[in-house]
């Protein structure tokens, strides 16, 4: 376990910005790179290790900037490649590396590559795609786009189909060809010697499709082509590198976060944010969350990983409802059950991502009509819906809690107007709520949830248990708490992997300190708006209270509504 802590990114807490909604600085009602640096202080106040930003890259903005025109430069909604070599060193300076987000899998239908692809099969860039011949109206297969339609667009003056799993506008590229790959090596080294810290790789399990075979995702080839991406970009330095990868299990996830850097760092997975919907179903299909099947979930890539892998610890992100509102109560218990929920999180192994506004509890928001929402995927699911029959009430309350604009409302950071957000009129409306909930109000106030947060991240770098210590779930078929221990490993857990070797005495001896020494972290939460009773914590009553969402002593065995505490028993903290 000693190699396990030795990368920074596994004692970091990441941040993510999605630009468009965190800071406008010049007015026009759109985020951009000087807002960000604008507010630099304040995440270093907060804590934060590295900024993760949604795609910044040139690009139409087809796909909210997952369709790139230019790797190589930044779009002029967020400001110049100048901003942006700003942001890189002034984070620098206050100890903040910029993670970039690339879309590796497509490119725009805008990008060069792909305009001199169009103009012949004899063009050097036209195996930078992937095509296939055909005639107009019989499409090579069936396969759909995730957008809707087929997959393959007819050009007519190749006679040809390329190929798109997302928008039409987001040709695949051909991963097969490499020239392709160099390229893309050559664009992240360039970005590398930029002083960039690391990378999020968007639907990097979908770059080895098959698409004769109906093969998308996992195909035959994808490890070899991550490894060797990896070799020739990643492992020339210590990155942080996470893949987004919806079909990961954790066999594979072992693959993508191998401790010895073949790969990444660690790998986005949404097991535990697809519990609450209809089984077969879409995510706009409510279900309530099985909370025990949540726990199961979570300790199952705690324990499958330990020690063979690396986790990404996330509640929220720029697609995913705010978490106080969908498994919290964000009306009389919103403190508390944000709190709760960050304290669940945080507690366990991997490295912890904040979404912005998270550490400030930001709700989601309730539109009244339709015509205030900006995401496509909200506004084809309307019309779809009410084309089919739903009730429009129906359809209101399954975007009130799943939609994307949840997250993309601005930045609350003051009571002021639009927020503090903008000057001008900002590209989606703010949530009413932010007069009450706002950064400033929470930086003044000593037991916010913003400074809540800045402990737990505190705790993270102070606590070597919390990075490399083995996870144990406990009360495992309890409806209401959310219980586990991370315990230190030592001298005991080596001696059991030398299978049949002896032992002298003072080796069992030094064992048999470490064990009476060692330090153990209880997590324990109450998920529910009812006292729990909990008689775990008449176990734990002599143990440093580490941090607590309650005023006040912690009870022996009760939790009140979304109580939460972490314990630690051993050694003080620092």
């Amino acid at each position: 376990m000693k190699e396990q802590a030795q990368h920074w990114w596994k004692q970091a807490v990441v941040y993510q910005i999605y630009p468009r909604s965190f800071q406008d600085d010049n007015g026009d009602g759109i985020g951009d790179l000087k807002g960000i640096i604008r507010r630099l202080d304040y995440l270093e106040e907060l804590g934060v290790d590295a900024l993760w930003l949604s795609p910044v890259c040139r690009s139409p903005q087809d796909d909210n900037g997952y369709d790139i025109s230019d790797y190589q430069d930044i779009d002029p909604m967020f400001g110049t490649l100048a901003d942006m070599e700003e942001l890189i060193g002034q984070a620098k300076k206050r100890n903040i590396r910029i993670i970039m987000d690339l879309v590796l899998n497509h490119s725009s239908d805008e990008h060069r590559w792909f305009l001199e692809a169009k103009k012949s099969r004899e063009n050097p860039y036209h195996d930078y795609y992937v095509w296939r011949d055909g005639e107009e109206g019989i499409l090579p297969n069936e396969m759909k786009s995730a957008f809707g339609g087929s997959a393959w667009e007819w050009v007519p003056e190749l006679k040809q189909y390329y190929f798109h799993q997302f928008s039409v506008k987001q040709p695949d590229l051909n991963w097969e060809n490499p020239k392709v790959r160099r390229e893309i090596y050559d664009m992240i080294l360039w970005w590398m010697n930029k002083g960039v810290g690391g990378f999020r790789l968007d639907v990097i399990d979908q770059i080895a499709k098959e698409p004769d075979q109906g093969i998308t995702s996992n195909g035959p080839r994808l490890h070899e082509f991550i490894r060797e991406l990896s070799r020739e970009t990643f492992q020339k330095g210590d990155y942080i590198t996470v893949g987004e990868a919806w079909g990961a299990d954790t066999q594979r996830a072992k693959l993508y976060s191998n401790p010895d850097g073949s790969e990444f760092s660690m790998v986005f997975q949404f097991e535990h944010m697809v519990l609450d919907q209809q089984p077969g179903k879409s995510k706009w299909d409510l279900a309530p969350l099985p909370f025990v099947k949540l726990k199961q979930v979570l300790a199952k890539w705690q324990q499958e990983l330990y020690g063979c892998g690396w986790n990404s610890l996330f509640w929220n992100n720029h697609d995913l409802p705010r978490i106080v509102s969908r498994w919290g109560d964000d009306r009389a218990y919103r403190i508390e059950s944000a709190k709760m929920l960050a304290t669940v999180l945080h507690g366990m192994q991997g490295t912890p991502y904040i979404y912005q506004g998270e550490e400030l509890g930001m709700t989601n928001v309730r539109f009244d009509d339709i015509s205030q929402y900006r995401d496509i995927e909200i506004l084809n699911m309307y019309q779809e819906r009410i084309q089919q029959g739903y009730p429009k009430e129906a359809v209101m309350e399954s975007i009130y809690a799943k939609g994307r604009d949840n997250a993309r409302t601005p930045m609350q950071w003051s009571s002021e107007p639009n927020a503090g957000f903008t000057a001008g009129t900002p590209w989606m409306e703010v949530n009413p709520n932010y007069t009450r909930i706002n950064a400033r109000q929470q930086l003044e106030d000593p037991d916010s949830i913003f400074q809540y947060y800045r402990k737990l991240i505190q705790l993270r770098k102070q606590l070597d248990v919390l990075v490399t210590g083995r996870f144990d779930l406990l009360l495992e078929q309890d409806e209401q708490i959310f219980a586990y221990t991370r315990t230190e490993t030592g001298i005991e857990d080596e001696q059991k992997d030398e299978a049949g070797a002896g032992s002298d005495q003072a080796s069992e001896a030094a064992a048999q300190d470490h064990r009476k020494h060692r330090k153990q972290v209880l997590v324990c939460a109450n998920f529910s708006d009812r006292p729990a009773a909990c008689s775990l914590l008449r176990d734990w009553k002599n143990a440093e209270t580490l941090i607590h969402n309650y005023p006040g002593e912690v009870l022996e065995e009760q939790l009140r509504p979304y109580e939460a505490v972490m314990l630690v028993s051993g050694q003080s903290v620092k």
